[in-house]
């Protein structure tokens, strides 16, 4: 039996997704596209595995405007998969035939999917399915993916529009038909004969990508040129607004004859968006959403779970077994370290965390699944889009908060470039859930009783400011200037969670970090642990303050150049150089130098180890500089994954250990006079002088020629 691809095509949130899901099952897999960070969904159909099926990324158009778009549209030309199911969201049908009218034109057999039957119906709409499939041309199939409602009939009809290689073409008006033809006899010759019709539309659109695809002589561009001139000068038009009027002409001519309208009142997601999308309450609401899905996934998951997990069944069952085993077989006490402190401590550190990030994804499942999301990212984008993000920026920055890796993978649903790589350099401002150890430890140490109330808050708030002036001053600079993309999102309709859905979300992207997070501090924490048990004569020494190991070398060598910022003990720089590898080293390295063993942030001893060793002032420069600079190396082997450049990785790394240090500069500066009472100092000054640089990139405006080469840029491009 011949094997078949279908590529499933539609808008975000149509039910995609969900029909992917019903018809694979456990048969898929989550990658992604070849050179870009668009997230790809393969499977294979679960009643018959010579049908493979193609999960495209949700689009609106086959335009090259983002990311989902250049991917979905080259995967169709160039991969030529045997037939499409076009997923319509019936309840908004006028809006999803735009991408059908363009499917049409690119010579695949295609089956429409019309999903969302069921919300039709409760509006009281009636949807002439019969007239509706005579005058595209095509199947149309009404389903429910939600409830798994002839989604196999899908499969059914899409084998035998494959075998048929049943092709239909939509017509415009016959003037804009004119001049489609008129461009088709130009370039006949030059593109398969399926792909003429296109090629063509995308030529008066004067799409560019289209045209560096085309081997075109100087005199075809002339001639081209000339009938695109005619046109506009005709119809007072760009090329790529006759084809807009000309696909919404038909849309509505269609619609006129095959969909009749029903109550014309609320519907019950209409309600449901006047109370949660309400200018006074939309913040409310979310916040108290929010923190319950905090406060389960941290304080009720997270405390005893991930206490068991680390010290339990890492510390004592895997750890300790381990240890004994190797220690009772006479294996050489360097391995034992090797293998007990480094490799299990480095990836039972990571994995301790999963009960909460996976209570995390969970909950943000279900608001996903719901409906909810998309209007988290509507409600937030007019306070970000003044700080320089836009309201998609908020969903990696509030996953950041659980851990920086997913929070940086899920930049990926930003199309602009610039706001994802914007996104991407601050997402791990926020506290993540490693960071609370420290901020616990300091809590206690030095803030300790009723005086020290605002510290952990604080931290929060500092993560939220330094994402305002980071976007704000970024924003100002060449590489970033110019307005936030035009916010364009799907609210979809509200409906009941699927359970099943629910669960494989949150499973890809909890294995997801699992694995980015597991592997780099895997190899990591070795290259730690050799640091710290091998001393500068290269014997192995078990690490303490008097080891004289390599990474004390190292930590005194690196101390003066945190001496500004209040902590030049090397025993300070060596657990943030130890942070680099995961913000859970830094109290346990302090417990390491200071010779108490593996302890941790609430442990008495210490606890007076560091209020001997830092001020309220430092201590607060050292927590800010270990929260906002580099958060592990697992995040940034994400972050380089999603940078997809060395060039923007090695200055998102620069950008953030500069930002940390002059953070905590100011704040040890200023903190020492104002708060310790000291005298001030050229420190005082050179803080001062930072300030008032960072203040001027904060309010300046844009230089007028600035905007002039961006917009050139883009014209460019």
């Amino acid at each position: 039996m011949m094997s078949i691809t279908i590529a499933l095509a539609g808008n975000p949130n149509s039910g995609k997704s969900t029909l992917f899901n019903a018809l694979t099952g456990s048969n898929q897999y989550v990658g992604n596209w070849p050179g870009v960070t668009v997230e790809k969904k393969g499977g294979v159909y679960k009643k018959d595995k010579s049908v493979n099926i193609m999960d495209l990324p949700g689009i609106y158009s086959l335009s090259p405007y983002t990311l989902e778009e250049v991917v979905s549209r080259e995967y169709l030309i160039n991969e030529n998969p045997d037939v499409i199911v076009n997923v319509v969201d019936a309840s908004n049908i006028e809006r999803n035939l735009y991408l059908t009218t363009q499917l049409s034109e690119l010579g695949i057999p295609m089956v429409i999917a019309l999903n969302m039957m069921d919300i039709v119906e409760k509006n009281g709409d009636i949807i002439n399915v019969e007239e509706l499939s005579r005058k595209l041309g095509y199947p149309v199939i009404e389903i429910s993916a939600l409830r798994n409602k002839n989604t196999d009939k899908v499969i059914e009809v899409a084998k035998k529009v494959a075998r048929n290689k049943h092709v239909h073409i939509n017509s415009f008006t016959e003037g804009v038909e004119k001049i489609v033809s008129d461009i088709e006899r130009i370039i006949e010759n030059k593109v398969e004969e399926r792909h003429n019709r296109w090629y063509s539309i995308k030529l008066l659109e004067k799409d560019e990508k289209a045209v560096k695809n085309l081997d075109l002589t100087l005199l075809d561009k002339q001639e081209i040129d000339s009938i695109i001139e005619k046109a506009e000068n005709e119809y007072d038009d760009d090329g790529e607004g006759i084809i807009t009027d000309a696909r919404y002409s038909y849309i509505s001519d269609l619609i006129s004859n095959t969909v009749k309208k029903g109550r014309s009142g609320l519907t019950r997601s209409d309600k449901i968006d006047r109370i949660v999308t309400n200018r006074i309450l939309a913040i409310p609401i979310f916040a108290a959403i929010i923190y319950l899905v905090y406060f389960i996934s941290v304080a009720v998951v997270g405390g005893g779970v991930t206490d068991w997990v680390n010290d339990v069944f890492f510390g004592e069952i895997i750890g300790g077994n381990i240890q004994n085993f190797l220690e009772s077989a006479k294996v050489a006490p360097w391995l034992v370290s090797l293998v007990v402190d480094g490799i299990i401590a480095g990836v039972g550190g990571v994995l301790g965390f999963t009960p909460i990030i996976a209570t995390l994804y969970f909950f943000l499942a279900i608001l996903e699944d719901i409906g909810y999301m998309s209007r988290i990212a509507f409600i937030l984008d007019r306070l970000f889009r003044r700080f320089g993000l836009s309201g998609k920026s908020f969903i990696p920055i509030l996953i950041g908060t659980g851990c920086s890796v997913p929070g940086i993978m899920a930049t990926r649903t930003i199309e602009n470039e610039n706001d994802r790589r914007m996104t991407i350099m601050v997402a791990s401002f926020m506290p993540c859930g490693a960071k609370t150890e420290i901020i616990a430890l300091f809590s206690a140490a030095i803030f300790a009783g009723a005086k020290g109330w605002w510290f952990a808050p604080l931290c929060y708030f500092a993560g939220i400011l330094a994402v305002i002036i980071s976007g704000t001053m970024l924003k100002k600079t060449s590489m970033f200037a110019g307005e936030p993309a035009p916010f364009v999102m799907e609210l979809p309709e509200y409906h009941m969670p699927t359970i099943s859905n629910v669960l494989r979300t949150t499973w890809d992207r909890l294995k997801a970090f699992i694995i980015k997070a597991g592997t780099v501090i895997l190899i990591a924490t070795v290259v730690i642990w050799f640091l710290q048990n091998i001393s500068t004569s290269f014997e192995f020494v078990e690490f303490s303050g008097e080891s004289h190991s390599i990474l004390e070398a190292i930590g005194k060598t690196i101390a003066p150049i945190f001496g500004p910022l209040g902590f030049g003990q090397w025993a300070a720089t060596v657990a943030t150089i130890c942070g680099l590898v995961a913000k859970e080293v830094v109290v346990s390295t302090f417990g390491v130098v200071a010779g108490l063993g593996a302890v941790d942030g609430s442990d008495p001893s210490m606890i007076q180890y560091a209020s001997t060793i830092f001020t309220s002032v430092s201590a607060l420069s050292f927590m800010l500089f270990n929260q906002l600079c580099i958060p592990c190396f697992a995040a940034v082997g994400a972050l380089r994954e999603e940078m997809k450049s060395a060039k923007w990785t090695w200055f998102a790394i620069a950008y953030q250990l500069l930002f940390a240090y002059a953070i905590s500069f100011m704040v040890y500066q200023f903190g020492k006079v104002l708060v310790l009472k000291q005298a001030a100092t050229v420190g005082t000054g050179i803080a001062g002088a930072v300030l008032v640089f960072m203040l001027y990139m904060m309010f300046r405006r844009p230089k007028k020629t600035d905007s002039i080469e961006v917009k050139r840029a883009v014209s460019e491009e």
